[in-house]
């Protein structure tokens, strides 16, 4: 997919770049892989905001989307390639040998009326889905799975892969693109290929007025406000906020470290904030 840029004829179209989804699927999606997405407002069930910034937006349906590619060895034709509002990649509708339908992440160079099959060995062409521990060292996959059957959790965004770079024992090596290494075990699923819409970074939305279409509310800056409001607030003139950025409630935040504790730690190798070190 490439970008388009706009002619500025209006402030709100000076700047403007989006993605071109003129070979996207223009029809609705199918009825019965979809269900009602109800909008929150980022309140809970008592009706106070737990998540702020959050409100409005157009009204969507959610696909379901297959993450876990467990119907093996059953060949499925690339029906058409959609646009999917709850995520930054494209989605493609297959159709399987036997007549059932599922919505997959879309990986890049995976095209209508092309064939993808899932099972425990099989080519590695974009779309296939099999064991971590059957992939040739080197491959670039996505939706990888953490537990066995859980379904895919790592690499889902637009452009995201992940690079399988060893094995050992029972497990694999895979490099994410934050730059952590870690461990994955040979049992859990992954697809090969990057994921799609990987110009989804480069898009320019030009006006507020497009994030809040997505849902986005805007969220007013802790310096510009009194000290009463967040303790970033006040001073004489413009201020930065101090050496130390926390929430309104007085948490650090801004790459402040919360992981702690995690039974996963011991599958870390190499940690993203690595190279950050001096």
């Amino acid at each position: 997919m490439a970008l388009k840029s706009y002619k500025p004829t209006s402030p709100a179209r000076r700047g403007l770049v989006l993605v071109d989804k003129s070979a996207l699927y223009k029809g609705k999606p199918v009825k019965s892989l979809t269900e009602g997405k109800r909008k929150t407002g980022g309140r809970n069930n008592k009706g106070h905001v737990t998540s702020r910034g959050i409100g409005g937006g157009h009204k969507q349906k959610y696909r379901k989307i297959d993450f876990k590619r467990r119907k093996w060895d059953v060949e499925a034709t690339v029906e058409r390639i959609e646009y999917d509002p709850n995520r930054t990649a494209f989605i493609a509708l297959i159709k399987y040998s036997d007549g059932e339908q599922a919505y997959i992440i879309a990986p890049q160079r995976l095209a209508v009326g092309d064939t993808v099959v899932a099972g425990e060995k099989v080519d590695v062409k974009p779309g296939n889905a099999m064991l971590l521990s059957q992939m040739p060292v080197g491959t670039i996959c996505h939706n990888i799975e953490m537990k066995p059957g859980k379904g895919g959790q790592i690499a889902r965004s637009a452009g995201t892969y992940v690079q399988l770079v060893g094995r050992d024992g029972g497990k694999v090596i895979v490099r994410l693109n934050s730059g952590e290494q870690r461990y994955i075990l040979g049992s859990c699923m992954g697809t090969v290929g990057a994921v799609s819409n990987p110009d989804n970074a480069n898009t320019t939305l030009a006006k507020a007025g497009r994030n809040r279409w997505r849902g986005k509310k805007p969220l007013t800056r802790g310096v510009a406000k009194n000290p009463v409001d967040h303790p970033h607030g006040g001073g004489e003139g413009r201020t930065s906020g101090g050496r130390h950025p926390v929430t309104p409630w007085g948490k650090p935040t801004k790459g402040a470290r919360t992981r702690k504790n995690k039974t996963t730690d011991r599958m870390i190798i190499r940690s993203r904030h690595a190279k950050k070190k001096r």
